[in-house]
Formats: C-alpha cells, sequence, structure tokens
C-alpha cells in the first residue's frame, strides 16, 4: 500500500517571539520541519504535502533546498488560518488528478511540522499497524506525561479497559472527567485515503476555537462504525515546540540522540554533555571530541583526528589524523596529519596542507602569504 504524508507548517509560532518561520528553526543544525519529513524516511511516501502559510516563500525555499529525493515533497498553501482539518484539507487539494484516483489504496500520513523528536522507527509502526489490522484509523498516542493541552482519547468503557476509540476531545472542550483520562493525542494519525477526504467535507468548526479539527474525523469515522485503533510512543518523541524554552528541551534530547550514535558508532568523547553535533556532520572512526567542540553544517572529520577543547567548525573537511584544538573554523579544509592550534582561525576558503603543524594563533591568510 502506497503512503501520502501531510506536514502541517503554516502555523505562526507568535511565542517563539522571532522574525523567523517557526518551522525553520534549527535543532541540532536542521530546521524542525525537516526533522518531521526526515521521520517518513522508513515508510517512504509516494508524495509529501508540506502545508504553508505564515513565511511561506522562506520556508518552500528551505524545504526545497534540504528536502530529501525520496521525500517527494510538494507544497500547498494554507490562505487563512482554519484549524487542522482546513490544513489537511489545503494539503489534499495539492495532489494531482491521478494521485486521488489512487487514494484508495493509499495511507495518508497526517504529522505535525513543529513535532521534531518523532522517531521514523515509530512512524514505520503506526503505519504498519494501522495497514495490517485494516483500520480506518490509527493514532500516535502518548499515556506518559502531563497531558494539558493536548487532546484526550475518548474509548467506550471497557472492562478490560481497552475499549475502542470513540474521539478525540480538545482540551478547551472537555468536561471534567475527559481531562482527567490520561492517553493523549500526540498530532500524528493515519487514515485509509478513501475515507479521509469525505470525513474532512464533514467538519464543522462547531467547537470553543471556532476551527475545523483534524481530530473530529475521529468521530466522524467511529460513529460511521468504522475501526479506529492506537499506537503508543514515547514521551520523549512528542515534545511540540510552540516557544524557545521547549525548543531548547528539544535540542537537548536530540543532541543526546546523535552523541549516543557516534559513541555507538566508534567516536570517543570526553564529556558527551559538553560536545555538540549537528545531524548533517560526518565523522570517522576513532574521533576524538574533548570538551567544548562544537561541529556544525557539512563537516567532516576523518579517522583518528582529534577536536578540541573548545573548537568550533562549521562547514570544515578535516582529514585523517589530524589534531585542531582551539580554533575556529568556516568552510576551511586541513589536509591530513596536521596539527591545527591552539588559537587558530580557519576562515571561509581556506587550506592547511597535510603534515603542517601551525603553531599558536595560526590564521590562514598567514599561511598563504607566506606560501606566495
Amino acid at each position: 500500500m502506497s503512503v501520502v504524508a501531510i506536514v502541517l507548517a503554516a502555523g505562526e509560532g507568535t511565542r517563539m517571539r522571532s522574525n523567523r518561520p517557526k518551522p525553520l528553526h534549527l535543532i541540532c543544525g536542521r530546521p524542525m520541519v525537516m526533522h518531521a519529513i526526515h521521520a517518513l524516511e522508513q515508510v517512504k511516501p509516494d508524495r509529501t504535502v508540506v502545508v504553508v502559510g505564515h513565511g511561506a516563500e522562506q520556508v518552500i525555499r528551505k524545504v526545497g533546498e534540504q528536502a530529501p529525493a525520496w521525500a517527494g515533497v510538494t507544497f500547498a498553501r494554507q490562505e487563512r488560518q482554519l484549524g487542522t482539518g482546513d490544513a489537511v484539507a489545503a494539503g489534499m487539494s495539492a495532489l494531482t488528478h491521478e494521485e486521488l484516483d489512487h487514494l484508495d489504496d493509499a495511507t495518508v500520513v497526517t504529522l505535525f511540522g513543529d513535532l521534531p523528536l518523532l522517531r521514523a522507527e515509530t512512524v514505520d509502526s503506526l503505519v504498519s499497524e494501522h495497514v495490517a489490522h485494516q483500520r480506518a484509523a490509527t493514532l500516535l498516542t502518548c499515556v506518559e506525561g502531563d497531558a494539558t493541552g493536548y487532546g484526550r482519547i475518548v474509548r467506550a468503557p471497557s472492562k478490560s479497559g481497552d475499549g475502542r476509540v470513540l474521539r478525540i476531545v480538545e482540551q478547551r472542550d472537555a468536561t471534567p472527567e475527559e481531562l482527567a483520562i490520561g492517553e493523549w493525542n500526540t498530532g500524528v494519525m493515519a487514515v485509509r485515503g478513501d475515507l479521509l477526504g469525505p470525513a474532512l467535507r464533514r467538519l464543522s468548526p462547531d467547537n470553543a476555537q471556532q476551527q475545523y479539527y483534524l481530530t473530529d474525523v475521529v468521530g466522524i469515522l467511529a460513529a460511521l462504525g468504522h475501526q479506529v485503533g492506537t499506537v503508543q510512543a514515547s514521551l520523549d518523541e512528542t515534545l511540540g515546540i510552540n516557544d524557545r524554552w521547549q525548543l531548547a528541551l528539544a535540542e537537548r534530547e536530540f543532541r543526546n540522540r546523535t552523541n549516543r550514535r557516534w559513541l555507538l558508532n566508534g567516536v570517543t568523547m570526553l564529556d558527551p554533555r559538553q560536545t555538540f553535533i549537528d545531524v548533517t556532520v560526518t565523522l570517522g572512526r576513532d574521533v576524538t571530541l574533548f570538551p567544548g567542540t562544537i561541529l556544525q553544517g557539512s563537516t567532516t572529520v576523518g579517522d583518528g583526528s582529534e577536536i578540541g577543547p573548545s573548537a568550533r567548525l562549521t562547514d570544515c573537511r578535516i582529514g585523517a589524523g589530524c589534531t585542531v584544538q582551539h580554533t575556529v573554523g568556516v568552510g576551511a579544509t586541513v589536509g591530513d596529519g596536521a596539527q591545527v592550534g591552539p588559537f587558530a582561525h580557519l576562515p571561509e576558503g581556506s587550506m592547511v596542507p597535510a603534515g603542517l603543524t601551525t603553531g599558536a594563533f595560526y590564521t590562514a591568510e598567514e599561511h598563504s602569504a607566506q606560501g606566495a
């Protein structure tokens, strides 16, 4: 069965207090909306529609530059902020006639562009469970942590405690009894393609926010007798980003994941808590990173090199067997076996030849001038 993904990235994000569009705020060197797209990597959607609104041109440009080819990214505009249901309807409108004709055999996955910690394995599990059980919809839910602000999962009474899903009630519309429900909606959903369009057309803005809720699709499908199921996510995947504090929490969690991955792949870090690596960085085997090391952008480090302490390298190429101490570099190249620093400056386009020992307070321009 094919997959179509709709990523909602039209929100203004006023609580970020920034001129930068909310979906483009960086986490581990990658815009948060790109993290959401990469969460689709294992399901390999035939089409990924990114729904844009505020800062649309900037989001379209950045996502267009960075989106992987396998995602099949295209864009749709939500002209007015009328709710998540309206946003998904806008995303559906971006599909071609041929794609719409094949929705009967497709699963539509909807997710938010400000949910950067979602793992690709979790999305794959959601879709697999949805297809295997032939459900109308499958929700990604969580039963950990504080549910405040999230929609609650309302189930039919059941002696086993596993009643069928009846609907999702948003916090503003919930009764005190519903607010006490411990299972809450993460905002990620898999829906049968042939059922999503008709359900969207039945949405109503009759709620506290006078918006078209995507979550009401669940109640519509359940009321028609369709099966709606759930897959549970861990709490560390469910943090949505609405302000700079939540952005910092997500950054810390993602850096922990990134550092752990490199540690398990042959990189040594004397203190992972003081080592900062973007997800776009590539490291060789037996690389050693000392405290205060910051590796950003497209930086690559060859086998056996030692970086730090207190080095910040952005878009740099460091060869094998190098030592780079107390150095700031941007767009520079360091040849194999070079010893750089301490207190070196490597500006854009500079190169340290293989085997060179620079000494203290080195700048690449000085070396180039001497070589000339």
